[in-house]
């Protein structure tokens, strides 16, 4: 949203913690609790003036000012701002955390951030190209409504039929996110249009571009480096999602291909990875001497030779 003056009403912040309490703080997964709780923090105690955060193509690209993209999305304008973008991200974060697992949800929100800020840019400076206006260049956005847009199209991207309510108009979740972008921009002229585009691309770039791709493999990569680490046994495995060492046990390993795509299959895989508890296709037996189900002992596989020589004879 466009830098106005901020708001001296607290109705927001009052609407916004009926919210929380109405969810129940223990629903509420860690990730989407603590960047809610840093949003508002921020707010009661700004870390710097709001328009030394807000991104803008002059303060950020043209003097360097890079801090502003992380910034950014962590300021608002009014109590009314925050309460909007902070409500939609309450419920957008109670879906997706749970399905996404909490360590790959921070990293995903981190890199929607950055990238957001990073589109803006760009896009402000091809219409200041193309148009001619300086103006453009000029204007300074904060708020989280841009990583919003891009939750909003992950989210729709995973429940393809569904209908979204857009200001009380039902809409087909394929094209939710395009409604409510016209619609916020005619009935709310005051927010940034370029902003909020920029969240639908970067949403698009993860759903159906390369970035979850990129994403996930520095995840694995990261994660294979810790586990190596920490255990040299250990092995992340791209889309089968196994992993193995002396350290499995059979109530942590996780059938991921029980009735999941492959999509939701890797996520799974990242999603056990990320949280420390590993997790595999297939059962092996351990170095703790004890056997798995589904895998055969030497008696089992000798005593069955036998039967098929029996058999033949």
């Amino acid at each position: 949203m466009r830098y106005r003056q901020r708001g001296g009403g607290q109705l927001g912040l009052i609407l916004l913690a009926s919210q929380v309490f109405h969810v129940g703080v223990e629903n509420i997964p860690p990730v989407t609790l603590a960047v809610l709780g840093l949003n508002v923090y921020l707010f009661l105690v700004p870390s710097l003036p709001l328009l030394q955060a807000c991104i803008s193509v002059q303060q950020t690209y043209w003097r360097g000012d890079w801090r502003r993209l992380v910034l950014a999305p962590l300021h608002h304008l009014d109590d009314w701002h925050l309460y909007f973008n902070m409500a939609s991200f309450l419920w957008k974060g109670v879906k997706l955390e749970p399905r996404l697992g909490s360590s790959f949800y921070a990293w995903l929100l981190t890199v929607f951030s950055l990238l957001t800020g990073v589109i803006y840019l760009l896009l402000e400076m091809v219409l200041s190209e193309i148009t001619q206006d300086p103006s453009y260049s000029l204007e300074c956005a904060a708020g989280f409504s841009g990583v919003l847009f891009a939750l909003k199209v992950l989210s729709n991207h995973y429940h393809p039929g569904g209908v979204s309510y857009v200001m009380g108009v039902p809409v087909a979740n394929r094209y939710a996110s395009w409604v409510e972008l016209v619609l916020i921009h005619v009935t709310s002229p005051g927010t940034s249009f370029v902003g909020h585009l920029a969240g639908i691309l970067v949403g698009l770039l993860y759903t159906a571009g390369p970035l979850k791709i990129i994403m996930r493999t520095i995840a694995g990569f990261v994660m294979n480096g810790y586990h190596a680490r920490q255990n040299p046994y250990y092995n992340f495995s791209g889309y089968s999602g196994s992993s193995r060492g002396p350290r499995a046990h059979p109530q942590n390993v996780h059938p991921y291909t029980g009735g999941l795509s492959e999509d939701e299959q890797y996520e799974a895989a990242i999603r056990a990875s990320l949280n420390g508890r590993g997790g595999s296709t297939q059962r092996r037996p351990t170095s703790h001497g004890f056997n798995i189900p589904g895998e055969l002992t030497a008696e089992e596989i000798r005593r069955r030779r036998l039967q098929r020589i029996d058999h033949f004879d």
